[in-house]
């Protein structure tokens, strides 16, 4: 039986992304290689949901979950009916025919990665940043990126680790590059800039940076979350 995506995308008030990255879905894909489009909402009180359930025609699921992005992707998971899973977050825009690269990757024996990423800003940090993720290096990664991986070696990871209410797509790549699996798809997924554009790009970049450091020390997923809310959130 030929493998199949299960398209995950976690949603928390993104009424002004969410019908842009759905019709960039749809079109950028065959419907022959995918098993279900599942977005997943933590509680969106911005009309997210009905702008969601007007793309039930295409194929498209809403489920809901607890607030919190590695709940939600575990909830998109267990409804998964495709045997290799691709998580993308809710503004960012995989490149065309995402689907069969993905599917060719897995077919090589590849069984998790990501793509590239380039972020929808002419700011030369983010310009330089998006550049060094064609490298395969572990500082290179990030759940901008997405990520897609078997089902059957999600399940044998345990999924998301629901303590991370932050950093919970970093725990998991962090898990695939001990056991050596991971790749790199050499094709560009965009994302936006939107938290740079908010807080700009060198205050971002700093408390990012500070929460590596953190976890680095051994800070637990509370304190990385309480730094989170008190500096960005």
């Amino acid at each position: 039986m030929a493998n199949k995506l299960s398209i995950i995308i976690p949603m928390l008030n993104e009424a002004d992304n969410i019908a842009s990255v759905l019709e960039h879905v749809i079109t950028n894909c065959q419907p022959n290689n995918i098993a279900n489009i599942l977005v997943v909402d933590g509680g969106s009180t911005d009309g997210s949901q009905a702008i969601v359930k007007s793309y039930f025609q295409y194929g498209v699921k809403l489920l809901t979950s607890e607030k919190g992005r590695a709940k939600q992707m575990n909830v998109g998971a267990a409804h998964a009916t495709g045997s290799v899973l691709y998580f993308l977050h809710a503004d960012s825009f995989p490149p065309a025919n995402f689907d069969a690269l993905i599917l060719k990757e897995v077919q090589k024996g590849h069984l998790a990665g990501c793509f590239r990423m380039q972020f929808i800003s002419n700011h030369w940090w983010l310009k330089l940043a998006g550049w060094f993720t064609q490298f395969s290096w572990r500082a290179c990664r990030g759940g901008d990126q997405s990520q897609f991986i078997t089902k059957t070696l999600f399940n044998d990871l345990g999924g998301y680790d629901t303590n991370y209410i932050i950093y919970e797509d970093n725990i998991l790549i962090n898990q695939l590059y001990a056991r050596k699996q991971f790749t790199v798809i050499p094709k560009k997924i965009k994302t936006s800039a939107r938290l740079y554009d908010k807080h700009g790009v060198w205050n971002l970049q700093y408390h990012f940076w500070m929460i590596y450091i953190k976890k680095w020390l051994g800070a637990t997923p509370k304190q990385l979350h309480q730094y989170y809310k008190k500096h960005i959130s």
